[in-house]
């Protein structure tokens, strides 16, 4: 430990007195406090810990602790938990061992189910594959879920997860399963992990930086999640100020972290760091009054009680405000040679530091009351069978009674703005934003850390090249016209710097663009421009993803949230095929009332009444919610979409495929990878899909480029993209650009450049280039359709979800507003299906006869 001055400790002791934030400097010098100097800090952080109306009331949960198995694929120097097979009697607790734990839990008046297990067994261990493989479970998660809703079921007792890393995915899986979830971060610091002989060498999953991400993947998909740190283990006193800062990060921008536990290294026997010293109870004291001094006074901060021997005032001083899970029946695995105190003795030491103890749930009470998107609907039954309604606490005399844990049956009745889709051309949405806007998204002023420059960007200012651009009327000038060469001999070779020099591109330098770019799409599509006559449906704009570009989700108690019925989806199908349509295009938000079979169920409805629609339907956050709901793969739960009536998918939520920019364009949405794996996944089953780029909101010109080339990759492995749709950023009421983060939009400029550039990029990969006719004025369709693009999409009859961000271009086109767009560019239009054939004769015939727009949809005319 390096030493600190006695008139440093005083400055940062002095900023603390006087609630100003402190720095990791300051942070570090604090954790030094001894002596008078702890007593200080002491003091500032139980003010601290009181500003937040505790009133008086430190809080801990009654638990049973169920090892799960104590195999894991790390090799920790100082864990005493995780052993070798030859050690256990098997690979796992059998499902009789979990349950009996539980009901002797539940008959002690136990509310919480602590599973523990190490990291990935199976990936180290083949006698733990050989048992998964025995008793049909495809990992280790896969059996951890079973048991949670085993434990719902039979016991009442609340699942709280302990199952080390987990994907994204991971927690779509499991959220529907357990109230709350938890990861120890332990430290950030590298040098544990990389340097041979320390603690976490070896251990593939005590990565900082997988660490962080999965505290931050917890907080995307709206998980109460329980965090902390490990003192004493090689640490320096730098790291852990790291350390700490580095969950304060991830709980202001994601609102997930629940709890923070603040734990001290004993050291154990028959561990490669048996010979350590302890971390001593002063060292503990320090660390969690900085710790409450720099996450503030609504973070819960626990120590728990069986490491800190009988320091409990010490550690009530330093500004703890709960003690963790305490058991009156299993021992502390983690932790076996010390054992829980007495919840009786515990409430005593509590009481006699002038606090009263007070049972809680494993979710917190902040979150049973907010309810929805932190508690699944799945759980409700169960959370509010055990909470008080006013405090969102344990309710002590509450019955442990096991309660059917079940996938929501149907949750297709109608309700909300079920007209919203006519309504959004007339009377308009009821509020520019959501209720919930200033805490749904996170913290915007830590979302706009992420970004470069820290507030809206210029894609323009950003990665125009000096020079680069000629002025209107200057002629093709430096980079871009070189790069304008090498486009014209070998489209796809352009580098990242001269495609990126091409969306600079102005005056001369952009016509010349535009020019190569139609020229490729004359001679590989011709010279007609195509559309589909098509009805969207959007099923239900009730939506807790956290999308921050997006003003479609609504909460289900908002003013303008709907959800239809089947019938109604069928309906509107029908409609959409009496007028003409070949094919219905169909997302929704993820809804979380929505089994997820309901994607099926919706498929088949619109097949029974127009069994000759083209079903396009479904984003890949859609597959990736209904494989998560069903416990399926991407690869099963899409075959079944297939047989249930769906013919391709919208490559839509792609926005950017980078994971830079969509989690600060999208709070809880899939990662790129995801994406990818959806996408592939369904080409490789049969399911064609459409791709798609929203840009010109936090993203750069080389964000474009990168994720061009990665759609063509794609494209030349599987061959499954039908087409290429631009999507411009429409900002009016979108909440990202509303809190001032965004920016508003491509300019007319870009929005030529990058669909020119798309053409030229893709060449030889994907024929069909689209823009969106909602998204841009009709003179701006009429440009890009002389720079490279040959498809106008469809004629849509409801586009709800630009409306509602405040696109102002309509929610349809009929057939003859279409042409008059087009007879201007003096291009031939012509109909087409989903897979760009020529409709049936009879499909025309009703198409022309309804102009493509069915009438229930239609405006009325003006009186005059």
């Amino acid at each position: 430990m390096t030493q600190v001055s006695d008139s440093a400790l005083r400055r940062a002791l002095a900023r603390a007195r006087d609630g100003k934030a402190l720095d990791r400097t300051e942070a570090a010098v604090l954790l030094q406090a001894r002596d008078e100097h702890l007593d200080t800090l002491l003091e500032h952080a139980s003010r601290v810990r009181d500003a937040n109306g505790r009133n008086g009331v430190i809080t801990y949960s009654r638990k049973v602790f169920i090892p799960l198995t104590r195999l894991c694929r790390d090799r920790c120097g100082y864990c005493t938990f995780a052993t070798a097979p030859g050690k256990l009697p098997a690979a796992f607790l059998s499902p009789d061992e979990v349950l009996e734990i539980a009901r002797q839990g539940a008959a002690m008046g136990c509310k919480e189910a602590l599973f523990t297990l190490g990291d990935r067994p199976e990936d180290r261990w083949h006698q733990a594959r050989s048992w998964l493989d025995a008793h049909g479970y495809d990992d280790t998660l896969s059996y951890v879920r079973a048991m949670a809703i085993r434990v719902l079921e039979e016991t009442g007792l609340l699942p709280h997860l302990n199952p080390g890393v987990l994907s994204w995915r991971d927690f779509q899986r499991l959220k529907p399963v357990a109230p709350s979830m938890g990861m120890m971060l332990e430290t950030t610091s590298r040098r544990l992990f990389e340097e041979k002989g320390q603690p976490h060498y070896g251990s593939p999953d005590k990565d900082p930086a997988v660490r962080l991400r999965v505290l931050e993947d917890a907080g995307r998909s709206n998980v109460p999640f329980t965090t902390g740190i490990l003192i004493g283990i090689g640490e320096t006193i730098e790291d852990r100020a790291e350390s700490i800062f580095a969950m304060r990060r991830v709980a202001r921008e994601y609102g997930g972290i629940q709890e923070v536990i603040v734990q001290n290294f004993r050291a154990k026997q028959d561990t490669a760091m048996r010979g350590l010293p302890d971390a001593s109870l002063q060292e503990l004291a320090a660390t969690i009054a900085v710790t409450r001094l720099v996450l503030g006074p609504k973070m819960h901060v626990q120590a728990p009680p069986n490491l800190v021997d009988d320091e409990y005032a010490l550690m009530i001083r330093a500004g703890i405000d709960d003690w963790g899970g305490v058991s009156p029946l299993t021992p502390d695995h983690v932790n076996p040679e010390r054992p829980w105190p007495h919840i009786d003795e515990l409430a005593a030491r509590t009481a006699a530091a002038g606090f009263e103890l007070k049972e809680r749930l494993t979710i917190y009470p902040e979150y049973v009351l907010a309810g929805e998107p932190w508690l699944d609907p799945r759980l409700f039954a169960h959370v509010s069978a055990l909470a008080d309604p006013a405090t969102g606490l344990a309710r002590e005399d509450a019955p442990l009674v096991g309660r059917p844990w079940q996938e929501p049956d149907g949750g297709f009745e109608a309700a909300g703005r079920t007209e919203l889709h006519v309504e959004v051309d007339t009377s308009g949405r009821t509020n520019d934003r959501r209720d919930d806007f200033d805490d749904v998204y996170g913290d915007w002023e830590a979302l706009r850390d992420r970004l470069p420059g820290g507030g809206p960007s210029s894609s323009d200012a950003q990665e125009a090249p000096a020079g680069a651009v000629g002025a209107p009327g200057a002629g093709v000038m430096g980079d871009v016209a070189e790069a304008l060469r090498q486009a014209e001999r070998d489209p796809a070779g352009l580098t990242d710097a001269q495609a990126v020099a091409l969306l600079g591109a102005d005056g001369e330098a952009l016509e010349e663009l535009a020019r190569l770019a139609d020229h490729l799409r004359r001679e590989v599509v011709g010279d007609d421009v195509t559309f589909v006559v098509n009805r969207n449906i959007n099923f239900t704009n009730v939506c807790y993803t956290g999308c921050r570009f997006c003003a479609f989700a609504q909460r289900r108690t908002d003013a303008d949230a709907y959800t239809l019925s089947l019938d109604q989806v069928a309906d509107r199908a029908q409609e959409g095929w009496e007028a003409g349509a070949t094919e219905v295009c169909m997302q929704g938000g993820i809804h979380p009332d929505l089994p997820g079979t309901a994607y099926f169920d919706i498929a088949r409805a619109v097949k029974a009444r127009t069994p000759d629609m083209h079903v396009h339907a479904f984003s890949p956050m859609e597959v990736i919610n209904g494989a998560s709901r069903t416990n399926l793969s991407v690869e099963d739960w899409l075959v079944a979409a297939k047989e249930a009536g769906v013919d391709s998918l919208p490559g839509t939520a792609a926005e950017i495929l980078d994971d830079d920019v969509r989690w600060v364009l999208t709070k809880g949405k899939l990662p790129a990878k995801e994406w990818i794996e959806v996408i592939t996944t369904a080409h490789r089953v049969g399911i064609p899909t459409t791709s798609t780029m929203m840009y010109g909101h936090v993203d750069t010109h080389l964000h474009w480029v990168r994720h061009i080339r990665l759609i063509r990759e794609i494209q030349e492995r599987t061959g499954g993209f039908s087409e290429f749709v631009l999507l411009p950023f429409v900002h009016h009421s979108a909440p990202i650009y509303l809190a001032g983060i965004a920016r508003p939009g491509p300019t007319a400029r870009e929005n030529r450049a990058v669909h020119a550039l798309a053409r030229i990029l893709l060449h030889g990969a994907i024929d069909n280039i689209q823009c969106s006719w909602v998204k841009l004025r009709d003179d701006l369709c009429r440009q890009v359709l002389r720079g490279g693009v040959n498809d106008l999409g469809g004629t849509l009859m409801e586009e709800t979800i630009s409306r509602m961000a405040g696109s102002e271009n309509g929610s349809y086109k009929t057939i003859s507003e279409i042409g008059e767009m087009v007879a201007a560019a003096g291009r031939p239009l012509r109909q087409r299906t989903t897979e760009y054939g020529t409709p049936s004769a009879e499909r025309l015939a009703a198409s022309a006869a309804s102009d493509g727009v069915c009438r229930s949809v239609r405006r009325p005319l003006p009186v005059v």
